[in-house]
């Protein structure tokens, strides 16, 4: 008795496992996809701050001379800058991807892990029903579009009354953000 006692254990503990590592998987970011939206920002960006779009504009309005931008280490800027936008796009994830709060609401319910259980197959049924639900672009742009104004924003004109900036500065760079942050929004949201 004993034996079989340990048996049925290890068989649990092994579906344990087993469950566990199916509905987390399920709400597991594509990480080519977050990459690919990370690139978002270098490649707004390049167009963006170009001296025949917004750079003569930006760099009037945040000081910026010709001169200090000679001087910079470009690798170590665009490195950081992928690896910040790379976790940009970790946490539209959670913005854009509504199905995924689900999960993480039922993470502590031991039974959520356990396919048999009620709550697993509940979990399974909603994921067959309403996984794609609101798995647009539009609706990730949407989504990354209000981060922008109601983030990003209020983020950077902080940054910029402190720093005695002007409105100019504060439009260009909060435009940028905003339409970085649509554009991942809406890859993360389709793709993620």
């Amino acid at each position: 008795m004993m034996c079989n006692d340990l048996h049925i254990v290890k068989i649990r503990r092994v579906q344990y496992r087993y469950s566990l590592t199916i509905n987390i998987l399920q709400m597991i970011p594509n990480w080519l996809t977050m990459i690919g939206a990370a690139l978002v920002p270098l490649i707004i960006g390049a167009v963006w701050y170009n001296q025949k779009v917004l750079g003569t504009a930006w760099m009037n309005a945040s000081g910026v001379t010709e001169e200090k931008m000679k001087g910079a280490n470009m690798g170590l800027i665009f490195g950081l800058t992928l690896l910040f936008s790379f976790f940009i796009s970790l946490a539209l994830y959670s913005i854009v991807i509504h199905q995924s709060h689900v999960y993480s609401i039922l993470a502590a319910e031991a039974s959520a892990k356990d396919p048999a259980s009620e709550l697993g197959k509940w979990l399974a049924d909603f994921n067959s029903r309403f996984g794609t639900y609101y798995r647009t672009f539009g609706h990730g742009a949407l989504h990354g579009t209000i981060a922008g104004i109601l983030f990003a924003l209020p983020v950077l004109s902080v940054n910029a009354l402190f720093e005695r900036r002007g409105f100019k500065y504060i439009a260009i760079n909060a435009g940028y953000w905003i339409i970085c942050l649509a554009l991942m929004g809406g890859i993360v949201c389709q793709w993620g």
